[in-house]
């Protein structure tokens, strides 16, 4: 492409890809805090697609750090989770509070089981969806969550993102690297209480260049600074000026001064103490013809005095950064924990104190963060029991911990709400969450092949993953049973392999029943040299139901893959859930297949060919139900003509195919009698009486004679059949009938005539092709007639496919078909 070249996702001339980087960077900065301040929420997160387009990848997060939001850090596209959606949608979604999320967003409730609202909008550039940005707050129940007017400034900045995003070619979470970026980590601005002045002393002469925030903190404006030292001296307290003016010596003397605290009066009354840090810049030591000092003004406002109060105080204080990290913890609670400072800070108490080490204790920070609200628990310390109280914002959290005057026992229980005790959680939500969607997904899963695909679906965007194999153990050897990604070579290694070989990594796996981990290639040749890796990184799952295998699974990523050890936890559980899902599965399919035979054994295998006429027969199973149906034709040749029959046995069940056999073996019987069609079914519906209490069915019976083009009609609370003439006419017909097969012992079954020409078709079937959800069965009928008018009856075959076309397509359908076609082509004998 030449540098003139500006089409779609082309580079700006001249612009580096760090420069692009950082133009990326930045977009998602303004974006993240402008939601923040239109929304008034507490948090703001931005998901970028990926570029497979497989899973959304966090790329910005501002008020809640990437570390607290743990598993979301990837989030499959098809996930039922908020950002998701708003991605696959590509509109708003707003939960107002705790109740709206739990409604439309169970499982994402059941993991962060918190009162906060949130609002999900799509970051698009024109059609193309990029990701989506999302914005948390605390919410009580019943709120309104987010106005109007609020949602369209959401809706505006994403917007812009988008269009920034798309302009600089940055529109996935991979841009620019081929490997996934780590998210930005944004601070929430906040008003500080520290106030830095700079300044430049020349101690001989006592002149002083002060910027404008070392006035104020000296109380003088910038315009009434005179330039004089003894003039900020004056402001000082009068028992610190002496200090103020020897700094300036002991500076001159010593090369520096470090942290000389003076104080300042108030208008009010009291006063501020504030720092002085400086020191003499080269060339202007003792030996100089003028001595300078350069340096700093710092006013802690009250934080000085805050934290020289919170030391006094008998109760233990301490302040958690926006990741859980220690920052400052007094000395009360030092002995009140029983360990040193330097041991808490910089470290998460649940991290520094194991008897803080339960996840129970690490979920109640996470209550606190995400819901921006009180959170209280009870733990039993190393000699008592300790009441801790947590109260976050924006920039972190401030706790305090007393002794528990209660003396009920220091237990867990439900999950917190606000001021509330708690108790244990099993896991990081984020973690649980994956749990609970896989399996939520693997609930729906009917077939093996099914499994495979939610596996595929859900494991590879979660965790970053590029390749996936699933195995199956049959007979004590591994199968594939399918595979996404792998080239054959590689995968063949482990194909009808005994599982008595334990010396590969996916037997021995198998063989110690825990998964195996393999972070890098040299890892993998070290430990198999003798396998040609396709991936840097693997994953061998052992697929365990009931301690027995079943099957395995091998993950594959692209690049080096760290797996932390939340990972293989999570990894360790859903194998589990996948495994049983995967003998399930299997067990419906042998079962599937076995009732299917059957079902298919019982029909015809070949329709017989005789004079005058050209027929065809299809059979169509349901694709809801495990079990199988009793739907079924037959084309019978009699010395009277030829037989033509559809039926349908009530139920999906082998019960149901067993009728369904008994009844084509009675029509086939009573039809070589010599029996009128009328006879036939009469005859037919008291074998299914006598047979006992069981389904009911419907039949049509047609008796054709081809000499004549006769055709006697038969319907026992069937479909009427279809009848398209040669000039392209196509109609109903619908003679009277009788009642179903199995109700009535003395049933009458009326026999109507129609007459047919040489090129008449006539066409039988059974409800499950007219009768569909969106339509009752009357207008299913009318919607096969006008089909079967305006389709291409050269073929027969043909024709038959067509007309089932969208059942066979329907993902859903919940009866069976079974379609007849004849067309009558020639009187015989002429």
């Amino acid at each position: 492409m030449s540098s003139t070249d500006h089409g779609s996702g082309a580079r700006p001339f001249g612009t580096t890809n760090a420069e692009r980087a950082a133009e990326r960077d930045d977009a998602l900065v303004d974006a993240v805090l402008r939601a923040v301040e239109v929304s008034g929420a507490h948090a703001a997160s931005v998901f970028l697609v990926s570029a497979d387009g497989s899973a959304l990848v966090l790329a910005a997060a501002a008020g809640m750090p990437p570390s607290l939001l743990g598993g979301w850090r990837r989030i499959a596209v098809n996930s039922p989770i908020p950002v998701a959606e708003a991605f696959r949608v590509g509109r708003t979604v707003h939960l107002t509070d705790a109740e709206a999320t739990v409604r439309r967003f169970p499982q994402l409730a059941i993991a962060v089981p918190y009162p906060f609202g949130s609002a999900s909008v799509p970051v698009a550039a024109g059609r193309d969806v990029l990701g989506a940005l999302a914005v948390v707050w605390a919410a009580q129940s019943g709120g309104q969550g987010l106005s109007k007017a609020q949602r369209r400034h959401l809706r505006t900045t994403a917007g812009r993102l988008g269009t920034a995003l798309a302009r600089l070619g940055a529109g996935d979470a991979d841009a620019g690297s081929g490997t996934p970026q780590a998210p930005l980590e944004i601070p929430i601005p906040a008003a500080s209480a520290v106030r830095v002045g700079l300044f430049d002393w020349d101690v001989s002469t006592g002149r002083l260049t002060a910027d404008a925030t070392a006035c104020a903190i000296f109380g003088l404006k910038p315009d009434e600074f005179d330039g004089r030292a003894a003039t900020l001296a004056a402001q000082v307290h009068p028992a610190d000026r002496q200090a103020f003016r020897a700094a300036g010596r002991a500076a001159v003397r010593n090369g520096r001064v470090l942290a000389r605290c003076v104080r300042i009066p108030e208008t009010g009354g009291g006063h501020r103490t504030i720092e002085l840090w400086g020191r003499v810049p080269t060339g202007h030591g003792r030996a100089g013809a003028a001595s300078h000092v350069v340096g700093g003004v710092l006013d802690l406002g009250s934080g000085m005095a805050a934290a020289a109060a919170l030391e006094r105080l008998a109760d233990g204080f301490f302040a958690l950064d926006r990741d859980g990290r220690v920052t400052y913890a007094n000395h009360r609670l030092v002995r009140l924990v029983h360990t040193r400072r330097g041991d808490l800070v910089g470290r998460r108490p649940w991290e520094a104190l194991p008897w803080l080490a339960d996840p129970a204790f690490e979920d109640r920070f996470r209550a606190a963060q995400v819901s921006q609200q009180p959170v209280s628990f009870l733990a039993r310390g190393p000699h008592e029991r300790l009441l801790f109280s947590l109260r976050p914002d924006t920039q972190g959290t401030t706790g305090w911990v007393t002794p528990a005057a209660d003396p009920g026992p220091a237990t867990a229980g439900a999950r917190p709400g606000p001021d509330s005790a708690g108790g244990p959680a099993p896991t990081r939500p984020g973690a649980l969450y994956r749990i609970l969607e896989m399996s939520s997904a693997l609930t729906e899963a009917v077939t093996a092949l099914d499994v495979c695909r939610v596996v595929a679906d859900q494991l590879l965007p979660a965790f970053g993953g590029h390749r996936l194999a699933a195995y199956v153990v049959r007979e004590g050897r591994l199968y594939l049973l399918c595979q996404r990604g792998y080239h054959e070579s590689f995968l063949d290694r482990f194909e009808g392999i005994s599982l008595r070989q334990t010396w590969g990594p996916v037997t021995g796996s198998l063989a110690g029943g825990t998964p195996l981990f393999i972070e890098t290639p040299e890892e993998l040749a070290r430990a198999y040299p003798e396998l040609e890796a396709q991936s840097r990184s693997f994953g061998f799952l052992p697929l365990l139901a009931s301690s027995r295998p079943v099957g395995a699974l091998v993950l594959g990523f692209d690049e080096e893959h760290r797996f932390t050890g939340e990972e293989r936890s999570v990894l360790t559980a859903l194998s589990g859930l996948i495994a049983q899902a995967l003998e399930r599965a299997r067990l419906y399919d042998a079962k599937n297949a076995l009732a299917h035979g059957l079902q298919h054994a019982l029909l015809p295998h070949e329709l017989p060919n005789l004079p005058g006429v050209s027929v065809t027969g299809r059979y169509l199973p349901a694709t809801a139900w495990m079990d199988i149906g009793g739907d079924w034709y037959d084309v019978i040749g009699t010395d009277h003509g030829i037989a033509l029959v559809v039926g349908d046995v009530e139920g999906h069940n082998v019960a149901a195919a067993a009728t369904m056999g008994q009844l084509r073996s009675a029509v086939r019987a009573f039809a070589s009698a010599d029996l009128r069609p009328s006879e036939v079914v009469a005859a037919t519906n008291r074998l299914l009486i006598d047979l006992g209490p069981g389904p009911l069915a419907s039949c049509c019976y047609i008796l054709l004679d081809p000499a004549t083009g006769i055709a006697h009609v038969v319907r026992a609370g069937h479909c009427p059949p279809l009848l398209h003439r040669p000039d392209g006419r196509t109609e109903t017909v619908d003679p009277p009938g009788g009642p179903l097969l199995g109700i009535d012992r003395d049933a009458d079954y009326p026999q109507a005539h129609l007459a047919l020409s040489p090129g008449c078709l006539l066409a039988l079937y059974t409800d499950g092709l007219v009768e569909t959800r969106d339509a009752d069965i009357t207008t299913g009928i009318d919607r096969l007639r006008t089909r079967l008018a305006h389709a291409d009856t050269d073929s027969l075959d043909k024709l038959a496919d067509a007309l089932l076309h969208s059942a066979k397509h329907a993902p859903n359908r919940t009866d069976d078909i079974a379609l007849l076609l004849t067309e009558y082509t020639h009187a015989v004998g002429m």
